[in-house]
Parts: structure tokens; sequence; C-alpha cells
């Protein structure tokens, strides 16, 4: 910083400011999109104008900044980004293995136990992360074991699944 002139710190400082932003922008621009067109075109309003679109888009891109602040300070308050990564990534983890696991390994249990231990699970392991110091490896064996016994238990009260094919 001394060896530099002041114009060319400046122009550097710039620099780096605009990397940052053109990154982040491009990010939340794409998770706009995505929300956009998988999930408000397919299944709320397939037939919805350009006009409303747009300012939709501009929401959805307001909604996913506040998302990745909330992730940011979430993280501020851990050691390192590591292991916020980690301890997010175990919080949804676990009912995803669940998940698949029932799916490839239990074929007499349908898709409407699964999504609703899916569900309670997922519900579990968030209160065990708010109420709890355990490990966060732990809230993969959580939720996996939830989801499977959950739909275990399930399957008989949603009836039988239908066969595919």
């Amino acid at each position: 910083m001394q060896r530099f002139p002041s114009g060319l710190i400046g122009l550097l400082l710039a620099v780096i400011l605009c990397a940052a932003m053109s990154a982040t922008a491009s990010a939340m621009s794409a998770l706009a999109a995505t929300t956009m067109v998988d999930f408000y075109k397919r299944s709320v309003n397939p037939a919805v104008d350009n006009d409303r679109a747009l300012r939709l888009s501009r929401l959805f891109t307001a909604g996913w900044g506040v998302i990745a602040i909330a992730f940011a300070i979430f993280a501020s308050r851990l050691d390192n980004l590591i292991q916020a990564v980690n301890i997010l990534g175990s919080i949804f983890y676990g009912p995803m293995l669940g998940v698949f696991l029932v799916g490839f390994f239990i074929k007499r249990i349908g898709g409407t136990a699964v999504f609703w231990s899916a569900l309670a699970a997922q519900a579990l392991v968030i209160a065990v992360f708010a109420a709890s110091d355990i490990g966060f490896l732990w809230y993969n064996v959580i939720g996996c074991s939830a989801v499977v016994f959950g739909a275990l238990a399930l399957q008989p009260l949603v009836g039988t699944p239908r066969s595919s094919g």
C-alpha cells in the first residue's frame, strides 16, 4: 500500500469489489431464475405474464439475497467456513439419505409415507440442532434414521403404495 500510487490503489480496490459483486450477482440471478422457472412456472402459475414474471424474479432475487445474508451471519458465529458448510450440510443430508435408502432398499414403502416422514425428520433435526450441543455429524444419523423408521411406521396408516408399471 505504501509503494503504489494512490490512483492505482483505488483502481485495484474497484477491481476487487467488481469481481466480488459480479460473482454474487450471477449466483443470485441463477437462483432466482431457477426458482422462477422450475418452481413458480411449473407448480404455481404456468401462464404467468412477462411483467409479473420480471417482478417475481426480482422478488426471488431479494429473497435469495436475504438467505445468503442469513447464512453469512450464521457462518460468522462459527470458527471457519468449512465448519459452517459441514453443519448446514449435516442438517439436510441425513433426511435426504433416508429418502434415498427407503427408495432404494424398501420397495414396499410408498412416496406419501416417505414424504411426510422426511418432513417430520427435517423438523426433528432442526429442533435437535437448536436445542442441543451434540456433534453435527449426528444430525445425519438422526435424520436418516427418522426418515427410515418414520416411513416404516407411517406406511400402514397411508395405505399400500401404487405399483409403477
